[in-house]
């Protein structure tokens, strides 16, 4: 069994930054994930992450793993499959039968995107489908594009894409929303979205990239993208055997340093209530490096 002061879950935009902040702070620290670079890795191109005027998400989360790692950060390509406290030690087992204990724990595991589970929703993940219209709705400027859902999530994405794409069409299986009024209001009066009602896609077809939207009444939408926005679920498994403080949306209650209700247990990231929960890249970071300093805050205080 290895003894480190911290492990931090999540090779992502929280993880990695807080790994690179403990490693300044002195602070014994492994890093442990699946997929490196988290699901930033997985975006096509990133154009509002400071600094960095447009790259490959795997290229900017390739520099946050080596930047950790240049710092000290010990970085293990695994999963984590239990995570236990006993007193005032963690014990982390993976996948890769890893046991290993430490006296702090930082939970960087993000959220996961909900999926509608249509035909090519994989296939086309970065070359026409996307999770978040923040992230990737500039790439489909002057394009007609479609998205799903009937939250408000969805609303105002809508909105938002409506000004800077050709079109939007807003597919929704009920002719009925859960979105607050006002933004219903907005996107019906809006001349650049037009609603597609009671309808379900039923598949995503292209060459190389996305190229239409097939609907299960056996309707084609022309578009260039299709942005799926029927929420996303806090990944909280790993401790919830521990029962910290959560809100109604699954999410892990965090102070302002970022500890959890569970001491010793951090968290930082989408997973967390925190930067009110505007799920970016530079917040996420922001989380993670506060983590840091909060336990290298704790340590020095005994």
């Amino acid at each position: 069994m290895t003894l480190y002061d911290l492990i931090i879950i999540g090779t992502g935009s929280a993880g990695l930054p807080a790994g690179m902040y403990a490693s300044r702070y002195k602070i014994k620290n492994l890093v442990i994930g699946g997929q490196p670079g988290g699901a930033l890795a997985t975006s096509h191109k990133v154009e509002n992450y400071p600094g960095t005027i447009s790259a490959p998400g795997k290229e900017i989360m390739d520099k946050f793993k080596e930047h950790a790692e240049v710092s000290g950060s010990e970085i293990l390509q695994d999963i984590v499959t239990e995570v236990q406290k006993d007193g005032d030690v963690f014990t982390v087992k993976t996948a890769g039968g890893k046991e290993l204990t430490s006296k702090y724990v930082v939970l960087a595991t993000g959220n996961k995107y909900r999926h509608l589970g249509f035909e090519g929703e994989d296939a086309f993940l970065g070359k026409g489908v996307s999770y978040c219209a923040t992230c990737d709705g500039m790439f489909f400027r002057d394009r007609d594009v479609v998205i799903v859902g009937g939250g408000n999530t969805a609303l105002t994405e809508a909105l938002y894409l409506a000004e800077i794409c050709n079109k939007v069409y807003l597919v929704h299986r009920r002719d009925t929303f859960r979105a607050e009024d006002i933004w219903v209001e907005q996107a019906k009066k809006h001349p650049k979205i037009e609603m597609v009602l009671n309808e379900e896609v039923e598949s995503v077809s292209g060459a190389v990239f996305m190229e239409d939207v097939n609907l299960k009444s056996g309707k084609v939408l022309k578009a260039d993208g299709i942005f799926v926005a029927i929420g996303s679920d806090p990944d909280t498994k790993l401790v919830a055997h521990m029962h910290p403080e959560m809100d109604e949306e699954g999410c892990l209650i965090v102070d302002k340093r970022q500890q959890t209700s569970i001491k010793g247990l951090y968290a930082a990231g989408d997973v967390t209530t925190n930067s009110n929960k505007f799920k970016q890249t530079i917040m996420s970071a922001a989380e993670g490096c506060l983590a840091a300093n909060s336990i290298h805050e704790d340590i020095l205080r005994g």
